[in-house]
């Protein structure tokens, strides 16, 4: 699929209006293709696949913005998303801001 479709396809399935996401960034996972992370101040959503899962702030001391669902995390420090569910951990690079 070329990069253009697959942001329209990304683009498809874009939140409703009411979660107001002022930030769409783009990431490449190894072994997982294109994540789509879209995120506010209070949360994020992370499409994948097809699927979406929404996860909410963690005030933290440590670097970089975390958010967390259930058992699952999100940390994002400068270019890099890490996808965390214990023992378990994806670094993904971003690809751009859409």
């Amino acid at each position: 699929m070329s990069p253009l479709l697959l942001v329209l396809a990304l683009m498809a399935q874009a939140s409703p209006w009411w979660e107001n996401y002022d930030t769409t960034e783009s990431f490449l996972c190894p072994n997982r293709g294109r994540v789509l992370l879209e995120r506010n101040d209070s949360q994020a959503s992370l499409i994948s696949g097809g699927y979406r899962s929404t996860y909410f702030r963690e005030p933290s001391q440590l670097p970089g913005i975390r958010y967390r669902n259930q058992g699952r995390s999100l940390i994002l420090k400068g270019d890099i998303l890490t996808l965390e569910q214990l023992p378990s951990r994806i670094q993904c690079t971003r690809t751009e801001r859409v």
